[in-house]
């Protein structure tokens, strides 16, 4: 007699959104294969990958109808939305992302890694004093040849 496994259940994408709902996360569609999950303000778009864990985009915190993520100043964090409208980024809201990725993770039965867990992280850091820093390749100082008269 021969002992067989049972074959693990993997959820399809509905089922892992409709487990979200469990979890006070309030979901909408999002295109074809993708969903808007909100909760305490924070929110993040989940894309259905057909034989994978959904991906999950950056969790950021709503500005209106945008997801803005987190830019680090050097003297304080902001939320930043794609369209440029920004918002101080407040202790509350900090404690409310890290909760809402702990849960969203656990949620989709992602795995929880120790070192995402241990603190916020900037998507942008626009704090020194270097202009153009972020917009590509800025002119270096060592790159100009000098004037000789």
């Amino acid at each position: 007699m021969f002992f067989r496994r049972e074959k693990l259940h993997e959820p399809s994408f509905t089922e892992r959104i409709d487990g979200l709902r469990k979890l006070g996360f309030s979901t909408s569609p999002a295109g074809s294969g993708k969903a808007q999950i909100i909760r305490d303000g924070i929110g993040a778009i989940i894309e259905d990958r057909p034989g994978q864990h959904p991906r999950v985009n950056k969790a950021g915190f709503v500005l209106g109808d945008e997801i803005g993520l987190l830019v680090n100043r050097g003297y304080q964090m902001f939320w930043k939305s794609p369209s440029g409208r920004t918002a101080p980024a407040l202790a509350t809201h900090l404690k409310a992302l890290h909760a809402f990725e702990e849960d969203l993770k656990e949620g989709l039965g992602l795995p929880s890694l120790y070192n995402e867990s241990l603190g916020t992280t900037s998507d942008l850091h626009l704090y020194d004093r270097v202009e153009h820093r972020d917009q590509g390749d800025a002119n270096k100082p060592w790159d100009h040849k000098p004037v000789i008269s």
